[in-house]
């Protein structure tokens, strides 16, 4: 089965597996696991922020990043096609009682200014929950992997400043972006308070995620984590496979972006598929249908018959997500794929 459900499916590599059978481990509750530390420092150090904590997910660590930003009450500003507002089962306010505030999502993943500065109410309006953060997402998964440009980047900062507020930044393919951008992951993630980026992604780790920032911050956000049941002990083990995914996987994106490109180049011209976007920034391919009498649903069972594997976000989009198992041979069989159920005879 070709597999391009999401980068989430991919596998620790083989290097990971040996690092975590001989990781050097300790009682992390007690800051006595050196390999957890070293990942913690690595993590920090890369993304150009004083400290960094390990959490089990990308849905823990945005939740104790806005945890540790704002009390209980405010509002979390963020866009309405995020993955914080859609996929991370309304933890901000079942669990931590914030209010999120959705603001448009733009076609290339931005929430505009305008709309950010009209959602960010006046703290002194007792009838409202006031402002506490804003979030952006960076690349945009809804929005086929873009990336945001560090112009925009740039005048959000200034806006959050304007009102003396954190920037916080869902950095889940953060590294993506990074090579996407030519520029290093410390220098996207520097106008931002807080970065939470995953390992389990594109970068293959089988567990965890990070959030970087000033060391009083990562303080409260250990205390969160420990409050949401991420508190862990012999925690090397999995920091250890973190650790490896950070020295050998990133790089290596660049291919996944290039087959990304590739497949898009391979179905664009395939009569009764239609491409969300012209641009392909990392490593997602998002595609609609315009074969009367082929609904979506249908046409993802057809492709498993054929041994591929696409997932879909929202109604009426097909995504593919390339990842460090996709071959180019791949990329070729999965077009093939494709053309073979748009040129079916409907049933």
């Amino acid at each position: 089965m070709i597999d391009l459900l999401s980068d989430t499916v991919t596998l620790p590599t083989q290097e990971m597996r040996q690092a975590m059978f001989v990781a050097e481990v300790g009682d992390a509750g007690y800051d006595e696991d050196p390999t957890l530390n070293r990942l913690e420092a690595l993590a920090a150090e890369m993304l150009g922020k004083e400290d960094a904590a390990f959490l089990s997910s990308g849905c823990q660590g945005n939740l104790a990043a806005l945890l540790a930003h704002c009390p209980r009450g405010h509002e979390v500003i963020v866009g309405d096609r995020s993955d914080l507002y859609d996929f991370e089962a309304g933890s901000v306010s079942v669990v931590g009682g914030l209010v999120l505030h959705p603001v448009p999502t733009e076609a290339d993943g931005r929430l505009s200014l305008d709309n950010l500065r009209s959602a960010i109410r006046d703290k002194s309006d007792y009838q409202c929950a006031p402002p506490g953060v804003i979030v952006l997402e960076n690349p945009h998964c809804q929005r086929g992997g873009r990336v945001l440009p560090a112009s925009y980047i740039k005048e959000v900062r200034e806006l959050a400043d304007e009102h003396g507020l954190p920037l916080h930044l869902d950095g889940a393919r953060i590294f993506n972006a990074a090579i996407a951008s030519t520029k290093p992951p410390a220098e996207i993630a520097e106008a931002f308070d807080s970065i939470m980026f995953s390992l389990s992604k594109g970068l293959a780790a089988p567990f965890g995620s990070m959030v970087c920032g000033p060391r009083p911050f990562i303080d409260r956000v250990k205390r969160y984590r420990k409050l949401l049941g991420g508190g862990l002990r012999q925690a090397g083990f999995m920091a250890s496979a973190g650790i490896v995914a950070l020295e050998t996987m990133v790089d290596r994106l660049v291919e996944d972006h290039r087959r990304a490109k590739l497949l898009a180049e391979e179905i664009g011209d395939i009569p009764g598929i239609r491409l969300e976007s012209p641009v392909i920034d990392t490593n997602m391919v998002f595609f609609r249908l315009e074969r009367d009498g082929l609904s979506v649903p249908n046409f993802l069972v057809a492709l498993s018959q054929r041994d591929v594997r696409m997932g879909t976000l929202r109604e009426g989009v097909v995504r593919a997500v390339l990842h460090y198992l996709i071959s180019d041979d791949d990329v070729d069989a999965t077009a093939n794929a494709i053309r073979s159920v748009l040129q079916a005879e409907p049933r």
